[in-house]
């Protein structure tokens, strides 16, 4: 994927944003298959397949936005309808695309996700993207863009410097997760391996993508995160990484712990700093900005009531439609019969007045029209009369050689 631009706009504290990488061979029926369960189980209200060119095309909302268009390399738009906290409705599309250029082997599918409630977003509430993908390991659908990373697991450091470092760039500049950086003091055992977004809320558990440094590899990646980044790694601790361009509320001492014991017990200290550091102001990228606009601006999963009110919306908009083109018909006929009587009295009376509407629609044919055209008559040769027949000629002017006194 390319770098991402940023908007000077944050992301509003009512969303829940995400894009990744689906690597499976079929990620359209892995989302149809889960959706389909979740409806049945009484977890969703209700959702909504569309192909992205009729989406464009039938947005109830904005019919000719282009926000309604999610762009000529989106292959399937999935909507969906959920209520949390009771009577809180939660909205939610997810759009998968073709990766940019040619597909390359394990590439994968491109999912972008936007999801909104009616209040400020709580991290208990369930995930947007277990809405739509299955929890399942078995189903590849939590890869970050950047790189080989992934959600819900611990993602090994880099031994390469140079891959280190380009790694740790990537994932502050393209990525639209929070990436945490932990240090092993020591190997740690089976259970000591358990990523910590395992211990996060359910809303807050697919937005972290988890680093770990290996014992030996304390100091070179602690240069690397000081070089490009400004923060440093403790022993055995850990670090949330900035997001650029970078919010003057982060602070590295700020989301630093120096001390995460990997022995399965839940680190608390490293939980709160992550949702801590979710809740600060983040910046919106372009793309997520986009996301955001189509789910507001180009959403088609109506419920009844909203169906009603949309209708009525409509029959308003005709109505003001209407009443002005009837005013406009009205002025336009006060316009022509004015004219009309301008033109009869230019001409002393002997033009005989049209009647409205009639004659060529078009401009030569109009009353301003005819009224400029019978003023210049008498602003042409007074020398000019009309014939015998009633023709137009001209006066009798002498010839150039020929003397007028004979």
């Amino acid at each position: 994927m390319a770098e991402n631009s940023t908007s000077a706009t944050t992301a509003p504290d009512t969303a829940w944003l995400g894009r990744g990488r689906h690597l499976g061979p079929e990620p359209e029926q892995d989302v149809r298959r889960n959706l389909i369960a979740l409806k049945a189980a009484g977890v969703l209200d209700d959702f909504l397949e569309l192909d992205p060119a009729d989406a464009a095309r039938s947005s109830v909302l904005h019919p000719r936005d282009e926000a309604a268009d999610p762009g000529p390399s989106a292959r399937r738009l999935f909507e969906a309808r959920w209520r949390v906290a009771e009577d809180v409705t939660v909205r939610a599309q997810l759009t998968t695309y073709d990766p940019e250029g040619r597909r390359k082997d394990g590439e994968g599918v491109v999912w972008v996700l936007a999801a909104e409630a009616d209040r400020v977003w709580d991290a208990r509430w369930p995930s947007p993207a277990t809405m739509f993908w299955p929890d399942s390991d078995r189903v590849a659908w939590d890869h970050d863009t950047v790189g080989q990373l992934r959600l819900r697991t611990t993602n090994h450091l880099p031994k390469d410097d140079d891959e280190l470092r380009r790694r740790l760039r990537d994932s502050i500049r393209q990525s639209w997760f929070i990436h945490v950086v932990v240090h092993e003091a020591m190997t740690p055992d089976a259970a000591g391996q358990r990523p910590v977004s395992a211990f996060l809320p359910p809303g807050l558990r697919h937005r972290v993508v988890e680093h770990r440094g290996t014992p030996e590899q304390a100091q070179i990646a602690d240069f690397a995160m000081k070089r490009e980044l400004s923060v440093r790694m403790p022993r055995g601790g850990a670090v949330i990484l900035p997001v650029e361009p970078r919010s003057p509320d982060y602070d590295p001492e700020r989301f630093t712990v120096r001390s995460v014991f990997l022995d399965g017990s839940e680190p608390t200290e490293l939980l709160d700093k992550i949702a801590e550091f979710a809740a600060l102001p983040r910046p919106l990228p372009d793309e997520a900005e986009r996301a955001l606009t189509r789910l507001r601006q180009g959403w088609h999963l109506l419920t009844p009531d909203e169906e009603l009110a949309h209708a009525q919306h409509m029959v308003t908009k005709y109505a003001e439609a209407l009443d002005a083109m009837t005013k406009s018909r009205d002025l336009y006929r006060e316009a022509a019969e004015a004219a009309q009587a301008a033109l009869a009295d230019a001409s002393g009376g002997g033009g005989a007045p049209l009647l409205p509407g009639s004659g060529p629609a078009k401009a030569e044919g109009s009353p301003l029209s005819a009224l400029t055209r019978a003023f210049g008559r008498f602003r042409r040769d007074p020398g000019k009369g009309r014939g015998k027949d009633g023709s137009e000629e001209r006066g009798t002017d002498p010839a150039p050689d020929e003397d007028p006194g004979t």
